[in-house]
Order: structure tokens, then C-alpha cells, then sequence
């Protein structure tokens, strides 16, 4: 009995600990409401600040669907009918090399950023018509950014005096098959990995490409150039095998073809000359002549059939693309909303106010007199 009186006691005990004071809590508030609105000012301010530096942004969204060429659905085409003549395969059941999973490294890839700076752009109000990379430089930029990049800036002026030195060293490693970019040029390409996102769906293969940029028309232009790119770019993947083989089978087929003609000539010349010999000599060499004419004319058959063979593999390697949902021109800005990031900050000025007055102020008081008693 006495062991669970000592147990009721204990559980009452842990009870009175629980209970939360609101009036307590509440009087306190009221207490320090004039600090709370001060805040809440405070905190409003800055709010508007931020939500009129954060420039208005665009987002459109385009949803690809790869179909490719796969399997035995290949072998059924014109490739496999011109490879029967031959007896040999087509070879259609090679993995594919470029799925969808590496559209996000081909977008953000430097080759391919590249490419899109020189794209037209026009904006909604008809008054920028040019390229993305002059369009880039007209963007507006939030105010903090600027005095962010003051130092960089002041830096960037002292290296302006070495341009020419870099240019040149840019020619050079380009020509030499790598890539140099300035500091602009850096910026632009790491400000488009951010505004151009891929994501691809593993499942069904769909890829969703997300432009964000501050110009409605601008963004759907940009995100119709990147489905674009993106399909060249995929395409001339897939069949650059394919046509290395079709341009040297085309010039085994000039070459071949050359002989074969050579030797029809020769022994066309030669039986003209000779039509009236019966001698063994003249038949032998007839003889010779014409197989050498046969054989060559079958080494260019071969050839001929092989070159139809790899002109249907460019075309059977091509993926086709669908798009399931093109780029359309936005209505409404996207991201947060200015008054949701006013609202944001008031809230937060109001809470970090609020427990410093009830939480933080009083432990730093008693802090301060801990710190006292042993000076004293």
C-alpha cells in the first residue's frame, strides 16, 4: 500500500511539472506588447524590402517523351531486308548508350549551355529582341546582390587590364579542343544550370524540362530551344556510329565502283583488239580479264549492298520524340509570393522578439549574475 501511495504521489508530482501556465504566458505577452509591435514594424520593413528586391520570375515546364528504337522492332525494317542478301545481322539489340536518365547531365553540360547563348529570344513587350546572352545581361538582379558583388567587381577591374592575354589564351585551348570561359561567361553558364532543370522519370522514360527566367515569352522560347537542342542533340548521338559507317561505306563504294568499272574497260578494250585472235595466249588472257572483271564486280555488289544496310541503320537508329506537353507562355509569376514572404517576416520578427523577451533575456540575466558572484 504505502509503495503505491508513493506511486500516486510521484505520478501527481510528474503531473504538476506538465501543466502549462497560459495565463501566465499570456500576461507576459501583454507585458511586452509594445516590444512585439516594434518587431512586427520591424519585421514588415524588411519584409517589403525583400519581396520588392526579389525580381518576378517565370517558370514553364515541358514534358518529353523519348521513343527508342529498340530490341528486335528494328530488325523488321529496311536494314534487316537489305542485311538477307548479305547473310549478317543488323545488330539492333545493343543497349541504348543515351537514355533518359542523362538528360540532366546533357542540359547542364558546358558544350550545350554553350550553344543555347546564341539562341533569339523576343520578350512579351516586344522591346528585347535579342540574344539570350545580351538577355542575360538585362535581367535584374535582387539590390543585396549588388553589394555583394562590389568586391568581386573591384577585383574584376584589375584583371580587365589582362583581357587580351586571356583571349588569346581562350583561341588557343579552344582550337586545341578544350573550352576557356572569362568570368562573365562562367557566370552566365552557372546562372543556366540553375534556370534549366531535367528531370527524368526512370519508370516511363518521360523527361520534364523546367525553364525559370524573368520574361514570360523569353522562357517559352527558351524552353522550346531546349526540347530542340536536347533532340539534336540525342539524335546526332545515336547515329554518329551509324553514319561514320555509312560515310566510309560510301567511299568503299566510290573506290569499288571505280575498279569495277576499270576492269569492265579494259576488258571491254581488249576483246575489241583481239576479237579475231584464236591464239591460246589471247583466250588466257581474255579469260583473266574477265574474271578480274566478276570478281571486282562482286567485291562492288557487296559493297553496294552494305552501303543500302548502313543507309537504313541512320535512319532506323533516329529516336523519335513525342511531346506530350509543349511550352506555353505563362500567366502568373511562380515562386513565393511577395505577400507570403511580408507575412513570413513579420512571423519571424514577432517569434525571435517574443523568446528573447520570455526565453532568452531572463537566462541572460541570470547568466550575467552567475558570472558576477565570483568577482564578488
Amino acid at each position: 500500500m504505502e509503495e503505491n501511495k508513493q506511486y500516486k504521489e510521484m505520478i501527481h508530482a510528474e503531473d504538476d511539472e506538465l501543466v502549462i501556465d497560459w495565463m501566465g504566458i499570456l500576461r507576459k505577452i501583454i507585458a511586452i506588447r509594445k516590444t512585439l509591435y516594434k518587431a512586427a514594424g520591424v519585421g514588415l520593413v524588411i519584409g517589403i524590402l525583400i519581396a520588392l528586391g526579389i525580381p518576378k520570375q517565370y517558370t514553364v515546364s515541358v514534358t518529353l517523351s523519348p521513343e527508342v528504337s529498340g530490341g528486335n522492332s528494328g530488325s523488321s525494317g529496311l536494314a534487316s531486308m537489305a542485311a538477307s542478301f548479305l547473310g549478317a545481322s543488323v545488330g539492333t539489340n545493343s543497349p541504348d548508350a543515351l537514355n533518359a536518365t542523362l538528360a540532366p547531365d546533357i542540359v547542364a553540360s558546358t558544350p550545350f549551355l554553350l550553344e543555347l547563348l546564341d539562341a533569339r529570344v523576343v520578350s512579351q513587350d516586344q522591346k528585347i529582341d535579342t540574344t539570350l546572352t545580351a538577355y542575360l545581361d538585362e535581367q535584374k538582379s535582387p539590390w543585396w546582390s549588388y553589394i555583394m558583388a562590389a568586391p568581386g567587381m573591384a577585383i574584376s577591374g584589375i584583371k580587365s587590364l589582362f583581357d587580351k592575354e586571356e583571349e588569346e589564351a581562350s583561341k588557343d585551348s579552344i582550337q586545341s579542343g578544350t573550352i576557356q570561359l572569362n568570368e562573365e561567361d562562367a557566370a552566365k553558364l552557372g546562372g543556366l544550370k540553375k534556370a534549366i532543370l531535367a528531370e527524368p522519370d526512370k519508370k516511363s522514360g518521360i523527361i520534364t524540362l523546367t525553364v525559370t527566367l524573368q520574361d514570360p515569352k523569353v522562357t517559352a522560347t527558351m524552353a522550346d530551344t531546349v526540347v530542340s537542342k536536347l533532340q539534336q542533340y540525342i539524335i546526332a548521338y545515336r547515329t554518329r556510329k551509324a553514319k561514320e559507317d555509312c560515310e566510309y561505306l560510301e567511299k568503299l563504294y566510290k573506290e569499288r565502283q571505280q575498279e569495277y568499272y576499270d576492269a569492265q574497260r579494259h576488258y571491254a578494250h581488249y576483246v575489241d583488239a583481239n576479237s579475231n585472235m584464236v591464239f591460246q595466249s589471247t583466250m588466257a588472257e581474255r579469260e583473266r580479264l574477265q574474271n578480274d572483271m566478276n570478281l571486282a564486280y562482286q567485291v562492288y555488289s557487296q559493297v553496294a549492298q552494305q552501303l543500302q544496310v548502313a543507309r537504313a541503320k541512320v535512319q532506323e537508329e533516329k529516336p523519335v520524340f513525342a511531346v506530350v506537353e509543349p511550352a506555353v507562355v505563362p500567366l502568373y509569376p511562380s515562386g513565393t509570393s511577395k505577400k507570403v514572404i511580408v507575412i513570413g517576416f513579420v512571423f519571424l520578427a514577432v517569434a525571435l522578439a517574443g523568446a528573447w523577451q520570455l526565453l532568452g533575456k531572463p537566462y541572460w540575466q541570470q547568466l550575467k549574475e552567475a558570472l558576477r558572484k565570483p568577482q564578488e
